[in-house]
């Protein structure tokens, strides 16, 4: 009998594991609790004399604590080797492009602006997404039958038909997709008294047809300077170092008188664009509109008009980029083009 355990040893020592299914198939066949050999050699015990017993049993539990050990020290190993290993690496393969992303051209001339009116002294504001009435419209002087409230302009949000509390601060008033960030002017005017120097960027909306030049959603930047003896000689200052900053020292801008509710004087704002294919070397373009803020407008939300004077900016973020970058179709911004935004 100790020759067949002594034979059962040299065959366990000569076993081989070299995975899981193997360490599994191991202790299947050795210390299996049916059908394993060593547990067979357990049930011989009850066969042999009394006095071989204790003997053969020292034997039996030996030979199990040396197949126990074997199989412990195969599942150590492929532990290791399962974590130290990793995945098999070919080095002759050629190497891979790390593809990074970057930011999106219009995101990259927003913070370009905004970085330039930090320098000229303006802080940041960004106001709500979704606006009364009343911030949009009513309050920035524009009248009840302006153009601007028309459906085919405008996003509201609720039924236009109830016109009762549009001239009202609060209340239920109808509410709209912003179309301008204009209405950032009235809440900094109707949170902090002056003196009031702020930029508010952000996407504005408004029901127009999509085309190369027109798209139902954009971006504008408003700038507000509110204090004692702010003239318009101030506001072009600021617009000439902004544009110098954005388009090089040669710039060339063009203010044509104009029209807006919430401002006056108003005026429109070119840059000229040099063009070879043009006959005339280039052309004007208009990139954004201004004027001194309206009394009306401050005495909308409280501000002495007769103490206090000031100018409000609003300039198309599109506009800007399509200008700088050479871009003649603004729904390419919408499309997410990889080709085209790799170029950024």
């Amino acid at each position: 009998m100790p020759d067949e355990i002594d034979a059962l040893r040299e065959q366990i020592d000569a076993e081989t594991i070299e995975s899981e299914d193997d360490a599994e198939a191991f202790r299947i066949k050795y210390l299996g609790r049916n059908q394993g050999a060593i547990t067979e050699l357990f049930d011989q015990i009850s066969d042999l004399p009394p006095e071989d017993r204790p003997e053969f049993g020292k034997r039996v539990n030996a030979l199990k604590s040396f197949a126990q050990e074997r199989l412990d020290e195969a599942k150590a190993r492929l532990q290791r080797e399962e974590q130290s290993g990793g995945p098999d690496i070919d080095l002759t393969l050629p190497g891979r492009r790390n593809f990074r992303g970057s930011t999106h051209p219009l995101t990259q001339t927003m913070e370009e602006i905004l970085r330039i009116l930090r320098g000229l002294g303006f802080s940041t504001y960004e106001g709500p997404e979704i606006e009364t009435d009343w911030h949009n419209f009513t309050a920035l002087n524009f009248p009840p039958d302006h153009p601007a409230r028309d459906m085919q302009d405008t996003f509201f949000l609720q039924d236009e038909t109830d016109t009762s509390s549009r001239d009202a601060p609060s209340g239920d008033t109808p509410t709209v997709l912003r179309t301008h960030t204009s209405p950032g002017q009235i809440r900094i005017m109707q949170e902090d008294p002056p003196p009031i120097r702020v930029a508010v960027p952000g996407r504005v909306y408004r029901n127009e047809a999509i085309s190369y030049k027109s798209y139902c959603l954009f971006h504008q930047v408003e700038l507000l300077y509110v204090d004692e003896n702010v003239t318009m000689a101030q506001l072009k200052q600021a617009l000439y170092s902004l544009a110098r900053a954005l388009f090089g020292e040669d710039v060339t801008l063009r203010f044509r008188p104009s029209y807006f509710p919430f401002t006056e004087p108003s005026a429109e704002v070119d840059v000229w664009w040099e063009d070879e294919e043009s006959d005339d070397g280039g052309q004007w373009m208009e990139i954004l509109g201004c004027g001194m803020v309206h009394p009306n407008v401050f005495d909308s939300v409280g501000v002495d008009s007769e103490q206090y004077t000031g100018y409000a900016v609003g300039m198309g973020v599109e506009r800007m980029a399509m200008l700088r970058h050479g871009i003649d179709d603004i729904r390419i911004f919408y499309e997410n083009d990889v080709r085209f935004l790799d170029q950024f």
